[in-house]
């Protein structure tokens, strides 16, 4: 809740117009229609969980920056949405972690997709309804639990950065259901995505990563420009 301060009480006609004002201004910032976006989370707590109130979460809180795989388009690079929420794409492999020096602690895949750190390497998890590569399969408490406890479905393996579960974990139990029904109304994507790379590994039998094409830059991405003209100063 915003924290409002009045001024000092000088006389009954200046006081009872300082309250008229309060109250009006607090009811327009009441939330209306219950699950409207943009209401605290005093407020959401008793709110009902929706479907829409899911999207407004899910499509402000970043989740699309590394759900969904980055593409190069006609002005650079953004999510590819025909693939929304599928996750790291399970045709581009991976062989390790990358190799990074001091200052740099991390690195990202070209589809925003795979994060390379001291954890190893992790890939966005695929949040379509698929029921076999998704998590169609799962229950809403087991989504909940995972935000709350940070490991896969509330009891499995931890889940690794760059996933701010830490953070999402705070929301109210009603903002939590809605995004879980609003991951369960898109449409579902079969995108089966690998598992986590351990700290430290070089490759792995089947991660081989595909040959560059001629002039040594991934498929998509445009060509480097070319170097500046060397400087010549004019003659005197």
């Amino acid at each position: 809740m915003m924290n409002i301060q009045t001024m000092p009480h000088r006389a009954p006609f200046y006081g009872g117009l300082a309250a008229i004002a309060l109250s009006v201004f607090l009811a327009g910032c009441a939330p209306k229609n219950g699950g409207a976006p943009g209401m605290d989370s005093t407020s959401s707590a008793s709110a009902m969980p929706t479907v829409d109130r899911g999207k407004y979460i899910i499509t402000t809180t970043g989740c699309n920056d590394c759900h969904t795989p980055w593409t190069m388009g006609p002005q650079g690079p953004a999510p590819d949405m025909t693939k929304m929420l599928s996750g790291h794409p399970a045709g581009m492999m991976i062989p390790g972690p990358a190799m990074l020096m001091p200052p740099w602690m991390a690195a990202g895949s070209m589809t925003m997709t795979a994060w390379s750190g001291p954890w190893g390497v992790s890939f966005t998890a695929n949040l379509t309804p698929d029921s076999a590569t998704g998590i169609g399969a799962w229950t809403q408490d087991q989504f909940v639990s995972s935000l709350r406890t940070g490991k896969h479905q509330g009891t499995g393996r931890t889940i690794l950065p760059p996933m701010p579960w830490n953070w999402l974990g705070q929301m109210t139990d009603a903002d939590l259901a809605s995004m879980y029904m609003y991951l369960r109304s898109i449409p579902p994507i079969s995108n089966k995505v690998p598992d986590p790379l351990p700290p430290g590994m070089q490759g792995a039998p089947g991660r081989m990563v595909p040959p560059m094409p001629p002039g040594g830059f991934p498929p998509g991405m445009p060509p480097p420009p070319p170097p500046p003209m060397p400087h010549h100063p004019r003659n005197k």
